[in-house]
């Protein structure tokens, strides 16, 4: 992408201030008033006639609106700067108080980064169509429909038809994903896509998240909207979910989910879609990447990126491993990329009717493309004979970081149900704490019966964190810490527990650190996808009066687990306080 990138320290001035801006204040010091916070920079040498994009980068807790202004030769739009002329453009950041707030943060930076369009000249040209509103009205999207209300953002879907191509290997794909393919076929298609940003443009961050939707259920499903859709629109930035796989959109797969592909969900509205099959979702993921950085106005309106990051979770997860070792050195789209849920394997290249090109069985992910890759991991995802990603296990480097959570399942109680209600108000972090002392044994309202209760972990909250980490280490070039692994027993099927049954290592939260209930990974049984649900322990009255004596025993240690994990970057302190909070809700005395 070859941005530049430019950073200055801020010339605070506090008006009417109880905390002065810039301290670094103990965990939970409690609520402080404020009126006003200015924060002013001067940048001088801006090129003439550029587009940038501006970043306050902080970790305040400030609830009060943020205000953009600048003054010079340039003009502001959201929070894009345009230069006039050459000379200097004074930039000021208003923080009005809204209530009380925390100062967290110890410094306040200035970042600027010049737009620039990938090469995407060896990408496929789009034909862009919509926002569609024909059929039922809105956009089929999992099994919920999207409110938009609690965070200000919109919805809007639209067709894209163009070229793809298929792509070939002359010899065995190999494990460390050093490969050379090429073009094969081509095929027109037209699939869709559906775009959710925030309505209020100076609320927009920069960073658009292009989601590869996951088919295994039979349509198109966003299991990373679902699991980290808070911090996606708290932070401001664009989610773009598409119909890469030809499931989603002409059923034929999993019967569970059929009545929801596209097709046969709206035949008025999708009636038009073509997709010529999965040889040619790479393809076409790459073209909707380069539609991002070609088209933003059509897409978005104003709202110009400044990265676009590739993610996809589970199957869509083993194609994006395919897609980073096979295309991204030849398409140079995406500005990094969130791997969620992939198991040890590759996708396919290719398939029948065209060459069958299997991927690898313990794949890597190839470095040499300079992209930043952090692949997220459960418990279910590590070990076991099925995903086993511990078979493809690869060191941290310059390019690629791995986090496993402990006591998390592929997918968990807040995926499947609790996250399609949450408020963003502390209704979802009440209703997870309550699901480890009571959870569900179905979901889809009892159309999916496990056998046990299914996990109630903290995925969620380090898979947000991540996000917000891999967002940063594209911003900046600053990679994240490097995070322990799970500790996986010799014949990596399963792990090594402590005494409250939960694994060891790996990455920690009060969750599993302060236990109310042994959460796993593994050994669950059921209907249809209830392996990859984990289960919840809970444990009896007298295990609990045994760990804690009381209830402020409890909340001491709770607060105090909280604590370590924003310490090392698990949790976000936005959520920590949420998470701080639910502990009140512990049963004993």
């Amino acid at each position: 992408m070859g941005a530049r990138v430019f950073r200055f320290t801020g010339r605070r001035t506090l008006l009417a201030c109880a905390v002065v801006l810039g301290c670094v204040l103990p965990a939970a010091t409690g609520a402080h008033a404020a009126t006003t916070t200015v924060i002013s920079w001067k940048v001088a040498n801006l090129a003439p006639q550029k587009t940038f994009a501006l970043t306050d980068i902080a970790s305040s807790s400030s609830s009060g609106a943020q205000t953009w202004s600048v003054v010079g030769k340039c003009s502001l739009k959201g929070k894009t700067i345009v230069t006039k002329a050459s000379g200097k453009c004074a930039v000021t950041l208003t923080v009005a108080a809204k209530g009380a707030f925390t100062a967290t943060t110890s410094t306040r930076s200035l970042q600027i980064v010049e737009l620039s369009k990938p090469s995407v000249t060896n990408v496929g040209e789009t034909v862009v169509e919509g926002p569609i509103k024909t059929g039922k009205g809105t956009p089929r999207v999992g099994t919920v429909d999207f409110d938009g209300k609690v965070f200000n953002y919109s919805q809007k879907e639209f067709f894209i038809s163009g070229s793809a191509r298929s792509y070939t290997s002359a010899v065995p794909l190999t494990d460390d994903g050093l490969w050379t393919v090429a073009p094969a076929e081509t095929a027109d298609y037209k699939t869709r896509i559906v775009v959710r940003r925030p309505i209020d443009p100076a609320k927009f961050n920069g960073t658009v998240m292009v989601e590869w939707m996951n088919v295994t259920a039979g349509f198109d499903t966003p299991p990373v909207w679902s699991f980290g859709d808070m911090e996606m629109q708290r932070s401001g930035a664009i989610w773009v979910g598409v119909s890469a796989q030809r499931v989603g959109i002409e059923g034929g797969g999993n019967a569970l989910g059929a009545a929801l592909s596209l097709k046969k969900f709206d035949p008025e509205r999708y009636g038009v879609l073509v997709h010529p099959g999965d040889n040619f979702s790479y393809d076409i993921f790459s073209q909707v990447g380069a539609t991002v950085w070609r088209n933003p106005t059509k897409l978005f309106g104003e709202l110009l990126p400044i990265q676009v990051l590739a993610m996809g979770e589970s199957q869509s997860a083993f194609r994006l491993a395919t897609y980073i070792d096979a295309l991204a050195p030849l398409q140079d789209i995406y500005s990094g990329y969130f791997v969620h849920s992939r198991g040890s394997y590759g996708a396919a290249l290719s398939v029948a009717p065209l060459a069958d090109i299997a991927g690898p069985r313990a794949l890597l992910s190839r470095t040499d493309i300079k992209r930043p890759v952090l692949v997220f991991s459960s418990e279910t995802d590590v070990v076991g004979a099925n995903l086993g990603y511990r078979r493809a296990y690869q060191k941290d480097s310059e390019w690629f970081r791995s986090w496993e959570v402990a006591g998390t399942a592929h997918g968990d109680a807040y995926s499947l149900g609790i996250g399609d209600t949450d408020n963003g108000k502390g209704s979802g972090d009440t209703a997870l704490f309550a699901a480890m002392m009571k959870p569900p044994t179905a979901i889809y309202f009892g159309a999916v019966k496990c056998d046990l209760p299914i996990n109630a972990g903290p995925h969620t909250y380090v898979l947000r964190s991540a996000l917000s980490a891999l967002d940063a280490w594209v911003r900046t070039g600053k990679a994240p810490r490097s995070m322990p692994m799970l500790e996986a027993n010799e014949d990596v099927l399963t792990y090594q527990r402590d005494t409250n049954g939960n694994a060891k290592g790996g990455i920690r939260t009060p969750q599993v650190d302060v236990p109310i209930a042994t959460l796993s990974g593994q050994g669950q049984s059921g209907q249809s996808f209830c392996g990859l649900f984990g289960t919840t322990i809970v444990f009896t009255k007298k295990e609990l009066k045994a760990l804690y004596a009381t209830k402020a025993a409890f909340t001491k240690k709770w607060i105090a687990a909280t604590n370590a994990a924003v310490a090392t970057g698990a949790i976000l302190e936005v959520d920590a306080a949420e998470i701080r909070r639910v502990a009140q809700a512990y049963p004993g005395r």
